[in-house]
């Protein structure tokens, strides 16, 4: 199901949805550029997310983008394990919640 492809359709829904497009695309904009984090880094955290949320799309565009905004390949690595630590994390402490109330 997965192809670049297929963000060609967001042009479709723009035209049935111009409002809300033009809306998304202003705030794309304006979270992702250089402000109090330069935007290198929020390229490379948004690599981090994309890793967490599983987005093919967003893995291949902010990964592009993070290299034209200066991101070099060890910057990319480092994100890649940022968002393994904080995915590991996550499972741990959520093991609280199954796991050390003495029942077991």
């Amino acid at each position: 199901m997965y192809d670049m492809k297929r963000l060609g359709n967001l042009q479709t829904m723009g035209k049935l949805a111009p409002e809300v497009w033009e809306a998304f695309q202003r705030f794309d904009r304006e979270a992702l550029k250089d402000g109090a984090i330069p935007a290198k880094y929020k390229e490379l955290i948004a690599v981090s997310v994309a890793l967490t949320t599983q987005c093919p799309y967003c893995l291949e565009l902010h990964r592009g983008r993070a290299i034209e905004a200066g991101a070099n390949e060890r910057e990319i690595a480092e994100a890649v394990f940022v968002a393994g630590a904080l995915r590991a994390g996550a499972a741990i402490t959520h093991g609280v919640h199954v796991c050390g109330d003495g029942k077991a």
